[in-house]
């Protein structure tokens, strides 16, 4: 699980390299990267919302782009700080509830149970991952192990929403969500245990 980590730490890196290099010739600070991110999930959110669901798709994706920015950003400029890092982790649990909120929205207008189901479960799910991580940080534990980080949730999503012409796609993508969410929930659990145990 630790290669997992460095194989997303090193492709982010790859992806967001000239961007962030390009950025930190500006004037740009990381915050502003940060709720620039967050405004585009609102605009996702709404897309979902409204029925615009394949559009939405490449709005989540670009979304998630600047979820790597930020940090990035910050590293390079000499900029991160404690506050910086919480505000981005916490930005970026909004961004997650609106995009997720747009499909409850979706789902109650066609009457969809099950797509109110699915989505009222991919909420929490989702959520827990990240606070399990911002828990046990806190207690300086480590716990970048998982399966199925935000950026895996962000293109599952957003391929659901890409391919939501096609029947169930979109429920399947919600279905698989939940269940890798709590399956990395799982995951973490038991490697937090480990190092307690150890203490």
């Amino acid at each position: 699980m630790k290669k997992l980590a460095q194989i997303r730490e090193t492709t982010a890196t790859f992806l967001t390299r000239p961007l962030v290099q390009l950025l930190a010739k500006t004037q740009v600070k990381p915050s502003v990267i940060t709720w620039l991110g967050f405004l585009i999930a609102v605009g996702a959110g709404g897309l979902i919302a409204t029925g615009h669901l394949f559009a939405a798709g490449f709005v989540v994706l670009f979304g998630g782009l600047f979820d790597m920015l930020d940090g990035a950003l910050a590293r390079l400029t000499s900029q991160a700080s404690k506050f910086g890092a919480i505000l981005d982790s916490t930005v970026d649990r909004l961004a997650e509830v609106v995009i997720l909120l747009g499909l409850l929205v979706l789902y109650a207008w066609e009457g969809s149970i099950l797509g109110i189901l699915l989505a009222g479960m991919a909420l929490p799910s989702s959520l827990m991952v990240s606070y399990l991580r911002a828990r046990a940080e806190a207690a300086d534990l480590e716990c970048k192990v998982g399966l199925f980080t935000r950026s895996e949730r962000v293109i599952i999503l957003a391929l659901g929403l890409l391919l939501s012409q096609i029947d169930y796609a979109l429920l399947t993508a919600l279905s698989i969500l939940i269940f890798f969410s709590l399956f990395t929930l799982v995951q973490r659990l038991v490697h937090i245990w480990h190092q307690t145990r150890l203490e």
